[in-house]
């Protein structure tokens, strides 16, 4: 009787585990595959090399394929979430932002933790390290590079931390000239298409300088920093709010697990520069929610 008793339980609980999985993967039935896609930090091929093992990974993980789509700007991924044609995304604050003031239904569900253990990154302003320039007062009535208009460090950062020093971006500079990405910000001040440029920084060991120095692209000693922010949120990774739950748990999942599970997949994401992924919410970025419509007040009042 008691193996009889034991075999009914255990059959009811293999029962029941097969059908919370089942469950579990019904979305399965509606996504057939996923689309991730990047805001533009480095050139197409950059990103493509970057994010294509743990494009690898997440598929694996997920049991579906996850196809990276490279975007021209940062408007295309926040449209392309918008459209439901990207379910995942990596946004910078700033675009994770202008998103969610937009309308798009989002959550961002993950951010990384520095090496150091800090959480969030600084927006500086380059300048060539021969040139004459000592202080971000010296270039008034220069050129500078803002990366995109959704840009956090490249573009937002800048003009707030400028303005909280008595400094408006749009009288103080003689010009500003968009270049589209991070990279080609550096590439415009290495020419000298402008004078200084805006761009993202971690720490003196990480930073998309470093990361251009790591690929032959520049020479670090040829650029020095003049003006660096206060610490900005983390860049976030988003999924879209109307993904089942069970997917948007594995989603998370796979993420949190994946230092783990690929450390060579999750290192390349930044050059072995993070330590892990730490969960987020939209509490996390309602700062910057704030300096963007800061900002954006600032541009309405000069249009």
């Amino acid at each position: 009787m008691l193996n009889r008793r034991y075999f009914l339980s255990a059959t009811v609980a293999v029962l029941a585990m097969s059908a919370t999985a089942a469950h579990a993967d019904d979305w399965k039935s509606k996504y057939k595959e996923l689309t991730f896609a990047v805001i533009p930090a480095e050139n197409a091929s950059g990103v493509s090399d970057r994010y294509a093992p743990f494009m690898d990974y997440l598929s694996k993980e997920l049991g579906v394929p996850v196809k990276l789509r490279i975007a021209n700007d940062y408007a295309a991924v926040i449209e392309g979430q918008r459209a439901g044609n990207i379910q995942i995304a990596y946004y910078g604050p700033a675009s994770y932002s202008t998103a969610y003031m937009t309308g798009v239904k989002l959550e961002p569900f993950v951010t990384t933790r520095n090496h150091d253990g800090s959480v969030g990154y600084y927006s500086v302003i380059y300048v060539k390290a021969d040139s004459p320039y000592k202080d971000i007062h010296d270039l008034k009535g220069k050129t500078i590079g803002f990366v995109d208009p959704n840009s956090t460090s490249g573009y937002n950062a800048p003009r707030f931390f400028l303005h909280k020093i008595g400094l408006d971006a749009d009288s103080f500079f003689g010009k500003s000239v968009i270049t589209g990405s991070h990279e080609n910000g550096v590439i415009a001040l290495d020419k000298g298409t402008v004078d200084c440029a805006a761009d993202w920084w971690n720490s003196d060991t990480d930073s998309n300088l470093t990361r251009m120095v790591n690929k032959g692209m520049v020479k670090k000693e040829d650029f020095r920093v003049i003006f660096k922010s206060g610490l900005l949120a983390g860049s976030p990774y988003a999924y879209l709010s109307d993904l089942p739950p069970e997917l948007k748990q594995a989603i998370q999942k796979a993420f949190v697990e994946a230092p783990t599970k690929d450390k060579a997949a999750f290192d390349r994401l930044s050059d072995g520069k993070d330590l892990e992924f730490v969960p987020v919410t939209h509490k996390d970025y309602e700062t910057t929610v704030e300096m963007i419509q800061f900002v954006n007040d600032m541009r309405k009042k000069r249009s």
